[in-house]
């Protein structure tokens, strides 16, 4: 997945992502879903993270979330400039006062602000903040140049049935599965299907193969056409389907997947001490934060943030805190439990 050595890798990675599931839980578990009655859906939020085996996932996918978000912000009298990409972020002291953002006709437009929420990636806020003159450390620009991203692509493939079925015959039950065998680049595969049978139509299977790969990568530069084609004829090399069978094909590139903890990432804390030091700017979400937080997660930093702003909170602390316990949190003491409640 990360193309580096595992020795490379920071330990916080590990703890962030891997995290210390007990015997005693999952054996417990095993005994519920076996003798017992499986919780689903909101009767799940007692179950480890770990074991839940369910969830509640949009019709249409996570995009209609926030589909209906943007609805209420524009309900609200907000104002959304989808296509937009930040150039320059002008600050003054301690505080950002606006960006420049240039649309999709390339024209600039400038916006001013009391408070800026920012999810880009972090080497990209530097140098956007560098652009218009504002000082930056050496040892911070060191940093932020040696942030390091994986990126990420999706092949997403119809065909009308998998050649490897459950034992009833019947489609896998699995929403991803791993891929393992070392003579192909395929790191994973998802059965859409299986999120949300709104996803296709009845009587196709609808999978995307996953390929972990950088921007300077021969994969990623790859024509579509071509990607299509080398993905279906993975799948039929570990004898998941026909390449000739393949109905239809869609390529998504997703630049900046996956924030690494390696190249400069030991020294980070330089970089988010200068970020942290603007008080009216707010770092949230994956590549914001440059942590690899779930989209819970980073849903939370969000919300934080935002809670932050309204209670003229300086400190950025409890944003950073957010799912950075070393030990194992997935569980809840009968105390926190009642404590959240509260």
């Amino acid at each position: 997945m990360w193309g580096t050595a595992c020795h490379e890798i920071s330990a916080e990675w590990g703890a962030q992502r891997i995290k210390g599931l007990s015997l005693i839980a999952a054996i417990k578990h095993f005994l519920k879903k076996s003798f017992g009655r499986r919780e689903q859906g909101i009767a799940q939020k007692g179950t480890d993270t770990s074991l839940i085996e369910r969830f509640l996932y949009p019709k249409f996918g996570p995009g209609q979330l926030w589909e209906h978000v943007a609805e209420k912000v524009v309900a609200a009298g907000g104002e959304l400039h989808l296509g937009s990409k930040v150039a320059r972020i002008h600050t003054d002291g301690n505080r950002v006062v606006s960006v420049d953002a240039a649309g999709e006709d390339g024209t600039i437009r400038n916006f001013a602000a009391d408070f800026f929420f920012s999810t880009m990636p972090m080497r990209e806020l530097i140098n956007s903040m560098e652009s218009t003159g504002t000082t930056i450390p050496a040892n911070v620009k060191e940093v932020s140049d040696g942030l390091i991203y994986r990126d990420f692509i999706t092949i997403g493939i119809l065909i009308d049935k998998l050649l490897v079925t459950e034992p009833d015959g019947g489609l896998l039950k699995d929403t991803w599965i791993y891929i393992q065998e070392p003579e192909v680049l395929i790191g994973r595969l998802q059965i859409f299907n299986n999120w949300s049978p709104y996803l296709t139509s009845p009587g196709n299977v609808w999978i995307g193969l996953e390929y972990f790969c950088y921007e300077t990568d021969p994969l990623w530069t790859m024509p579509d056409e071509d990607l299509r084609k080398f993905g279906a004829a993975e799948l039929e090399t570990i004898g998941i389907l026909k390449a000739a069978d393949v109905i239809d094909s869609h390529v998504v590139r997703v630049p900046k997947t996956y924030p690494a903890y390696f190249g400069s990432y030991d020294r980070f804390d330089e970089l988010r001490a200068f970020t942290d030091g603007f008080e009216n700017l707010f770092l949230m979400g994956r590549n914001g934060m440059h942590k690899y937080n779930n989209q819970d997660h980073s849903m939370l930093t969000a919300m934080q943030a935002v809670e932050n702003a309204i209670q003229g909170r300086a400190s950025k602390d409890n944003i950073w805190s957010i799912n950075t316990e070393q030990d194992y949190h997935e569980q809840k003491s009968s105390e926190a439990k009642v404590a959240d409640a509260l």
